[in-house]
This record gives C-alpha cells, sequence and structure tokens, in this order.
C-alpha cells in the first residue's frame, strides 16, 4: 500500500512546506499555499510504455561519437518563428510558449501544425481546453484542412504520451500543460505536482523518440508562466509572446534557448487568416509617424542580428500640482529615463525639476538596450524647447554620467537598416564614426562626444 502524506505548494513560486502559512515563506505571496496529497506511484509509466529494464541500456558514450542535431531542423513554415527558434524545430526539443490569453499562442501553433502536415510529415495536436468541434472550426477560419494532422482531445498524460509512441509524430502540440494530469498524483489539474509529473512524462518520451514538442503555458497574474520554475528549467527553449488581444501586432521572444541565441525576436501581426508574418518590422513601427512633431525622435535598437527602427516619443509640460512631477514611461526602462534627465539637468542645464515628463516607444515596443540614450535625451530637449528635428534624422548613442556619448555595438547594421528606410542623416558616437566604413553608407553621419554637443546639432539656435 502505498504511503500517503499532505504536503502544501506555493502556486506561485513552487516552494512546499509541511505546515500551511498564509504567507508563502518562499515568494512572500499571500493566500497562495494549497493542500496537496502525496503518495508514492506504484509503478513507472516510462516502463509501462515499453521502456527497457536493463540497467546496462545506458552507457557513457565519447562526445566524439555521438552524433549531432545541429543539421536536422525542420522548418516551422514561419520565418519569423524559425528566427526566435534559432533556425527551426530541432528534433526531439521541448518548446514552451506562454503569454496572455488571446495572444495568439494557440493560433500560431495551429498554423504551424499545418505548415508540418502539409509537408506530408504526421503532426499531433493534443487538445485539453478545446473540443475537436471547436478546433476544427478555427482551422476552417486559417484554411488548415491536412490529414496528416492528429487531432486529440484528451487531459491524461499517460493516455496522451501513448499516443505518441503510437503515431510518432514529426510535431507534437500540447495545448497546455495546465489541463494535464497524471493518475498517480492526486491533486488537481494545473496544480505544481500535476504540472511537474505531466512535464517530465513528456519530456521523457520526446527525448526517448526524438519527438520534437511545443507546450502551450498559462500565465499567472504577473505574467510568468504558471507553475513551478522547474518547468522551464526542463524545456529547452522558452518563449514569450508580447501584446495582447488588443495590440495590432504580436511579438515573439525567447527567453531561455539551449540551441540559438535568446536575443531574436520574431514580430507578426494578427490578420483575418491568422497571425500573419511582419518581415519588415522597421517600417511597421514608424508607420504612422507624425511629420516634424516637437519630441518625435528615430533611433535603432538591435534585437539579436535585427536592427529595428523604434520612434521614441516624449510629452514634456509643468507639473500642475507642484511638488514632485510625474514620470510616466512606456516601453523605455523608467530608472534610464531617471538617469537621463539628471544628466541634462546637471550636464546640460534643462530645467526639468518642475516638469511631468511622459516618455513612449511608440507602437507597444520594449527596448532594453543603453543604445537608445540619446535619442530618449533629444525627445525630451526637443519637446522642452517645443522644436521638431529633421524628419530624416536618426540618433544612436549611449549617454554616460559625465555627459559624454558612448559606442554602440553593430552600428553599421543600424545605420544599413536606416539607409534602406530613406533616412538621410545620422547622429552617431564620434567613436563609432571613427571606427566604421564610410563609403559604404550614403547617410550623412554627424558625429558627436557629448550630450551638449548633440544637442546644438539636432536643435541648433536653441541654448544649451
Amino acid at each position: 500500500m502505498a504511503r500517503i502524506r499532505k504536503k502544501y505548494v506555493c502556486q506561485e513560486c513552487g516552494h512546499e512546506t509541511l505546515q500551511w502559512f498564509g504567507r508563502c515563506p518562499g515568494c512572500q505571496e499571500w493566500n497562495t499555499l494549497v493542500e496537496e496529497i502525496v503518495s508514492a506511484p506504484t509503478l513507472q509509466t516510462s516502463r509501462r510504455l515499453g521502456q527497457s529494464d536493463d540497467k546496462n541500456s545506458a552507457r557513457p558514450t565519447p562526445l566524439s561519437q555521438i552524433v549531432g542535431a545541429s543539421g536536422c531542423r525542420q522548418s516551422t513554415g514561419f520565418a519569423e518563428l524559425d528566427r526566435v527558434l534559432g533556425g527551426g524545430i530541432v528534433p526531439g526539443a521541448l518548446v514552451l510558449v506562454g503569454g496572455e490569453p488571446g495572444a495568439g499562442k494557440s493560433t500560431l501553433l495551429l498554423q504551424v501544425a499545418g505548415s508540418v502536415a502539409a509537408g506530408a510529415e504526421t503532426v499531433l495536436y493534443v487538445s485539453g481546453e478545446e473540443s475537436g468541434a471547436q478546433l476544427r472550426l478555427r482551422a476552417d477560419r486559417l484554411g488548415i484542412f491536412e490529414d496528416t494532422l492528429f487531432v486529440l482531445t484528451e487531459t491524461d498524460v499517460e493516455a496522451v504520451a501513448s499516443h505518441m509512441v503510437e503515431l510518432s509524430p514529426a510535431l507534437c502540440i500540447i495545448d497546455s500543460i495546465q489541463t494535464m494530469h497524471h493518475r498517480d498524483v492526486s491533486s488537481a489539474p494545473g496544480s505544481i505536482s500535476q504540472v511537474r509529473e505531466s512535464a517530465a512524462m513528456i519530456t521523457d518520451i520526446a527525448k526517448q523518440r526524438d519527438i520534437p514538442v511545443f507546450l502551450v503555458g498559462h500565465v499567472n497574474k504577473g505574467g510568468s508562466i504558471a507553475g513551478p520554475k522547474v518547468l522551464e528549467h526542463a524545456v529547452d527553449t522558452v518563449l514569450y509572446f508580447e501584446g495582447d488581444r488588443h495590440a495590432n501586432f504580436r511579438i515573439l521572444r525567447a527567453v531561455k534557448n539551449r540551441f540559438g541565441s535568446t536575443n531574436e525576436i520574431g514580430v507578426f501581426q494578427m490578420g483575418e487568416q491568422g497571425l500573419e508574418e511582419v518581415r519588415n518590422p522597421s517600417s511597421f513601427f514608424l508607420a504612422e509617424r507624425p511629420d516634424r512633431v516637437p519630441g518625435s525622435v528615430v533611433t535603432a535598437c538591435l534585437e539579436g542580428t535585427r536592427p529595428l527602427l523604434v520612434e521614441i516619443q516624449a510629452l514634456v509640460g509643468p507639473s500642475p500640482f507642484g511638488g514632485t512631477p510625474r514620470r510616466q514611461v512606456n516601453g523605455v526602462d523608467s530608472n534610464r529615463l531617471a538617469m537621463i534627465l539628471a544628466v541634462l539637468e546637471k550636464r546640460c542645464g534643462l530645467q526639468l525639476q518642475t516638469q511631468d515628463v511622459y516618455l513612449n516607444a511608440a507602437g507597444g515596443v520594449k527596448v532594453e538596450e543603453p543604445g537608445v540614450d540619446l535619442a530618449v535625451a533629444v525627445a525630451v530637449a526637443s519637446s522642452l524647447y517645443n522644436r521638431a528635428i529633421y524628419g530624416d534624422l536618426l540618433i544612436i548613442g549611449e549617454v554616460g554620467l559625465a555627459g559624454e556619448v558612448r559606442s554602440v555595438p553593430q552600428a553599421d547594421r543600424r545605420l544599413l537598416e536606416a539607409e534602406k528606410l530613406g533616412f538621410g542623416k545620422s547622429i552617431i558616437p564620434s567613436s563609432v564614426y571613427h571606427g566604421i566604413d564610410k563609403n559604404r553608407f550614403d547617410l550623412e553621419l554627424m558625429p558627436v562626444r557629448s550630450l551638449t554637443e548633440c544637442l546644438q546639432i539636432a536643435m541648433p539656435h536653441v541654448g544649451s
């Protein structure tokens, strides 16, 4: 008879304790500890599914004799998704896809399933949230009718594993991992124990059979994937959808990738036929840029190997309430804005102590690198003085606390992207100017060493 005991597990961080607390000792969240009944499994399911009992079946192998899988990637049918994955799907890889409800996770993965199945490959789509009829309605809207795409509406993870072994598909999609349950775990589906055990079983089958698996993960109120962190550690790749159902685009970003870079992003737009790739995100983000408006500056940030031109918007005005002025930021690090405002006041003499400052990266994109500092500073100064800058001017550079302008990596990629979109001038750090081949560009390059010098060039006739 299996020994049964109780434990309490935090639904936010996975912390386990034998005693209930109102506040989790791990993450300090209130009322997140849930009672779970733990019983020892009576039989290893992996062995019931055909795993050998021979203790000598797995032997240490010299690394030089192991065949690599670098040349065996399979395309998803979406160049943007392939870019984020590092070049395509790796056999046996587990990819966890998270995002807000309505962001398009299920839609994108059904489109991927249809694309792979269109190549005469067997695909298994496991749905624990929708019926087969509901999936068929969505497939009809997306134009997916392939006979090699099999749909399984099941929440028993052992049954799902059996069908994976039987079909041996080229791709398996499980929507979602929080709906799966293990028979030997008594807690409810979606609990810490169920998610952990279900993911472990799927991982075992995927690695044994070289079946790539996409897992859809729900997110909690903090925006991170619900369930224990061990789930993110167990998979090979973790992808996040940024953007909600009301946004006109989605950004797919990798936060973990064992087979590629975590700096790449994919940009999609929700259309009538599902998610559509945005092949030129720079023109997409600048499509609605106003002409000659104070506070509007274009900069170039780098996401992996892809340069993106983004409009930085600033609005500066007197604080109507006195006291502490407001600093409202969207898409840019608020700590970097505070630093830039301090430099503008101390080094350039701008009076911002009584001014409200609102800063926005247009289009809802998130800009995290310091290479956009100079554009942020110019946008704030442009709005403060109510002076518009040149419409075809690109500004890149990092700002230091001494007011100096520092170099940015891969400036040539950024300048070539700006030139391709019709920009004629660019303010760049002096160190970049002396380190690149200027004959490659038709842009008028204007090097600067300090923030004061940059403001004089961007807005002539304005005192620093």
